[in-house]
């Protein structure tokens, strides 16, 4: 059942504290007609998985969901975007330049930075492009799994104007099947635009 009121996350999440943000993504959210699905889960140390990525817009609706949501959560971006005044912006917002060309390297940084820390909610997307042929990439499989940290499998349904907390997922390991789980999750779910994958059994 779709959920109208945006005290979804648990008391002992972190908040960014801005009443201004809150309130403007709030009612942005409302003018546009967005709401939100489903809770987060009340746990120290959770990988936020967003797909399906097909628009520019999914950066839009997330920040307009973070900031009505008011907690604090860490994403990874492509260090390219990180430059000026906007790199700032994207810095404030929990943002962590990463470079995909090292992909392998990245995974074992964020495993260390999730060992470290006491509490720590990283949002992603799996696919890292908007290219309509490309799948998932398996980096927040290792980064969940290497972490032991389950996944939270979130997604923008642009039909119904759904920003959707979906069920735990906790890796086994075997990143072939739990690949396909998580496929077979988001196959149905439309973003802006449909995406090849989905269509493909």
């Amino acid at each position: 059942m779709a959920n109208s009121r945006f005290d979804i996350a648990p008391a002992s999440y972190a908040r960014r504290g801005s009443v201004v943000s809150k309130s403007l993504g709030r009612l942005l959210m409302r003018l546009a007609g967005w709401h939100f699905e489903g809770v987060l889960p009340d746990m120290p140390k959770i990988v936020i998985a967003v797909a399906p990525h097909t628009s520019n817009w999914d950066f839009v609706v997330g920040v307009m969901a973070l900031w009505a949501l008011d907690i604090k959560i860490s994403f990874i971006g492509k260090h390219t975007l990180f430059h000026g005044l906007f790199g700032r912006w994207l810095r404030s917002l929990g943002g962590i330049p990463a470079d995909r060309t090292q992909a392998h390297g990245l995974v074992g940084e964020v495993v260390n930075a999730f060992n470290a820390a006491d509490r720590m909610i990283l949002a992603l997307s799996p696919e890292g492009t908007r290219a309509a042929g490309k799948g998932f990439k398996s980096g927040f499989l290792h980064i969940a799994n290497g972490a032991n940290v389950p996944i939270v499998l979130a997604y923008f349904d642009f039909p119904n104007r759904q920003v959707g907390f979906g069920p735990l997922f906790t890796p086994s390991g075997d990143i072939e099947r739990d690949m396909q789980a998580v496929l077979d999750f988001y196959r149905p779910i439309r973003g802006k635009y449909l995406k090849h994958w989905q269509q493909m059994s």
